[in-house]
């Protein structure tokens, strides 16, 4: 039971890296591999905000901005320069995993052992018995319904016709380059603010944290579409969110049953794989299921013998 609880509230906080992996591959239709830099990032400004005895909300605002900076060079790059989303963000995830160690003043690792977090605003009320996932609901929904909200203003939908059609977006004249900005950089500050809660909530950060991000966005992406439906906007969201705690919990289970922690990687891949193909899976498995119904129900209409040919000359003997 505790251990379901325990991947239902980190399953929430990974929605909101989620959210932005949504933002970046679903809505700019643009691959943003930023995403495990930023993730540390996030979580390296909220540890050492933290570990300073500074306010933890501020740390988490602090994360959200320094996400968003991070999302704006990768955009950047791409719009300024040139350079391929893919390799733009490959580029800045490479620079910023010195960057994350300035951040942390060299060290690999900072604990947050005894600091005050988040997760410790309903200390001493009704809702402590609950532990940190009161904290986490509020703040998940929080995010999911401004995100919508905003998605649903006129930035929001310039943004969403960018990712549909970018040439038609331009000819009606609208800044495309302007809108991968912001699209980027608020998906990166996603990232950003689920990497600080993590730090907090996990009371540390590492700066080899971020290792995979990519995927466990994708796989909870991926996984609540196919399961939850991509019908309306708000189920597109709500989707996401689900997607994530869903893949957390098939961890949890896997890691329950004996799988060794060294293969989840491999297990995430596999997960996303099968996710992105599952399109394909289904329509293969149709076209054999009616290939061999058609066989059996034919072979079961013809008669015996229908189609044997007679000798030629047979008639009229």
């Amino acid at each position: 039971m505790l251990a379901a609880v325990g991947a239902l509230e980190l399953g929430l906080i990974y929605a909101v890296m989620a959210l932005g992996v949504f933002l970046s591959f679903r809505t700019l239709n643009t691959p943003d591999l930023t995403v495990d830099g930023s993730f540390v990032l996030g979580a390296a400004f909220s540890a050492v905000i933290c570990s300073g005895g500074g306010n933890p909300f501020f740390a988490v605002f602090a994360a959200l901005i320094a996400g968003c900076l991070a999302g704006c060079v990768t955009a950047l790059l791409n719009t300024k320069l040139e350079i391929q989303p893919l390799l733009a963000g490959i580029l800045v995830m490479l620079g910023l995993y010195s960057i994350n160690l300035r951040v942390m003043g060299g060290k690999a690792n900072i604990p947050l052992n005894d600091e005050v977090t988040i997760f410790d605003i309903f200390a001493g009320t009704a809702l402590e018995k609950y532990g940190e996932l009161p904290v986490i609901l509020i703040a998940v929904s929080l995010i999911l319904i401004l995100f919508y909200l905003f998605l649903q203003t006129r930035l929001g939908f310039a943004l969403r016709a960018t990712g549909d059609n970018e040439y038609m977006v331009r000819a009606s004249g609208i800044n495309t380059n302007r809108m991968k900005l912001i699209g980027m950089a608020l998906a990166n500050g996603f990232v950003a603010v689920s990497g600080a809660m993590i730090a907090q909530y996990q009371s540390y950060a590492d700066v080899g944290m971020g290792l995979g991000m990519v995927v466990i966005g994708l796989a909870s992406v991926i996984i609540g579409e196919v399961i939850f439906g991509t019908k309306t906007l708000l189920r597109r969201l709500i989707a996401v969110v689900l997607g994530a705690v869903l893949y957390r919990l098939v961890i949890t289970y896997s890691l329950s049953r004996g799988l060794p922690a060294v293969d989840l990687k491999l297990i995430s891949a596999v997960i996303v794989a099968v996710a992105l193909s599952a399109g394909v899976i289904v329509r293969y498995v149709r076209k054999y299921v009616r290939r061999f119904a058609g066989t059996a129900l034919g072979k079961k209409l013809v008669p015996a013998g229908f189609g044997v040919q007679r000798k030629k000359g047979g008639e009229g003997k």
